[in-house]
């Protein structure tokens, strides 16, 4: 038996279950400090983006979109999945921002890099702020895009629905307590601070 912290979880095997679009579903055995092995479901994604638009006036910008896996309608920032292996995760938010939101930013910041589940999916979203807000086109991507309502409020009452279970996106509580934190003196990374937990494993199944 060795001393607790220092066991190396080795992947015995890995086999595929489901190959989806945005997800993946693999079982991996894995080798347990007790000397057998424990098999563990694991939901590979393609790692995703989120923003706390910030304006001048202190005001964020929610959006209300419906979430299938809970059956009603979420309180979220502005988010989306990166598009590929290679793309720049700020330039994937600022994509983000203008397609759901008609929005850019001058400047941008890294708030928080959250692990939606790490009991059970490799999916991590990378929370940005930005600032110096200008309107864009709005070009829609989808009938989903087209129904979200979007709303601005004050940082502060975002920060109340979050603690108030009215929003309860992992992404955007973090975010929006990281960025509340961040106005009050609290220093934000650099937009291309380092990203060791950014998801790559289904990333590169489209690749290989």
């Amino acid at each position: 038996m060795t001393a607790a912290g220092s066991h190396e979880f080795r992947t015995v095997s890995s086999r595929d279950v489901h190959i989806g679009r945005v997800v993946g579903l693999r079982v991996d055995e894995v080798a347990m400090p007790g000397g057998g092995t424990a098999l563990r479901e694991v939901v590979e994604h393609l790692g995703a983006v989120a923003v706390v638009a910030l304006d001048d006036d202190g005001q964020v910008v929610l959006i209300h979109q419906y979430r299938h896996p809970l059956g009603h309608r979420l309180w979220e920032l502005p988010a989306g999945l990166l598009d590929s292996p290679d793309e720049v995760p700020v330039e994937g938010a600022r994509r983000e921002l203008a397609e759901e939101v008609g929005l850019d930013a001058a400047r941008w910041s890294t708030l928080v890099d959250v692990a939606a589940s790490p009991g059970f999916t490799d999916e991590v979203v990378r929370v940005f702020l930005a600032q110096g807000l200008s309107t864009v086109e709005r070009e829609l991507q989808g009938d989903e895009e087209a129904d979200l309502v979007i709303r601005r409020v004050p940082l502060a009452e975002a920060v109340r629905m979050a603690l108030a279970g009215e929003i309860v996106n992992g992404a955007a509580v973090g975010g929006l307590l990281a960025a509340q934190a961040v106005v009050a003196g609290a220093e934000a990374r650099p937009a291309d601070a380092p990203w060791p937990d950014r998801p790559h494993t289904f990333a590169a199944r489209s690749t290989s």
